[in-house]
């Protein structure tokens, strides 16, 4: 299965380990991972602040730059749930009647990472290795655009050495939204302050989620606070693997290996 990586321009920009965690999986299952080079934002800021006329461009790019590919992962619910909630609508409003059938053609193929390793590759256990005490915060676009539900749980259970813990009041908003943190910081701040006290009451070491600008955010409040929780993407933690698996459990490595194409 030949797979796009939709790094998204937030991950590409501040988050780069992200998406080299998320290659390093999809290979390590025995998959070869395309990197089309076209690819930019998806419009998702645009659309936020009302801008869509000038998220046409930004849709058509997409659309051109991940076609032809059996599916588009992204370590991002909220941009995966930009591409498939928003950009038809974009499409519709520009008029343009092949954007559209692009759009419709593209769209079923785009999914986050969790959802595609459990519904479409049906794999819980992907050979990860983490010896930390984690807890899960669920964003917001994770819990009720995509509807993720257990998927990301269950693929952390099955972590080897892992002690995962839950998290008091995981369907909270952290208070990052994107534009409504810089429209209302003191809002902003004390949604997170709030979160991170369910946070450190569980007394992780660190902290995951499916969206690195939920993480940022409360990364931010952690370090002023010196707390010492660190915060990782979900991505990063499903690609650790010891250097000698047991051979209890499978790892699932594929025969041969396997190198990222940039298209």
């Amino acid at each position: 299965m030949r797979i796009g990586l939709f790094i998204t321009c937030f991950n590409d920009t501040l988050f780069p380990r992200t998406g080299k965690a998320v290659t390093a999986l999809l290979e390590r299952l025995g998959h070869t991972v395309v990197f089309p080079a076209e690819q930019t934002c998806c419009g998702q800021m645009h659309l936020n602040t009302g801008y869509q006329r000038e998220a046409i461009p930004l849709v058509r790019r997409f659309a051109r730059a991940f076609a032809d590919l059996d599916a588009i992962v992204t370590p991002s619910a909220s941009c995966a749930g930009t591409v498939r909630d928003h950009h038809a609508r974009v499409a519709e409003s520009a008029g343009d009647d092949r954007l559209a059938t692009e759009v419709a053609d593209i769209a079923p193929r785009v999914y986050e990472l969790t959802e595609f390793l459990v519904d479409v590759l049906g794999v819980t256990d992907v050979g990860a290795a983490f010896p930390h005490r984690v807890t899960y915060h669920p964003t917001c676009h994770s819990l009720r655009a995509l509807r993720l539900g257990d998927r990301p749980l269950r693929l952390l259970r099955e972590v080897r050495g892992i002690e995962l813990v839950d998290l008091p009041h995981a369907d909270e908003c952290c208070g990052f939204g994107g534009t409504f943190a810089m429209k209302n910081p003191d809002v902003s701040v004390a949604m997170g302050t709030d979160k991170l006290r369910h946070v450190l009451s569980t007394r992780a070491e660190v902290l995951c989620a499916a969206d690195n600008s939920c993480l940022m955010h409360l990364g931010g409040l952690l370090s002023r606070l010196r707390a010492g929780t660190r915060v990782m993407h979900l991505a990063e933690i499903l690609a650790a693997e010891e250097k000698a698996m047991s051979p209890a459990r499978p790892h699932h490595r594929a025969p041969g290996a396997r190198r990222t194409e940039h298209v």
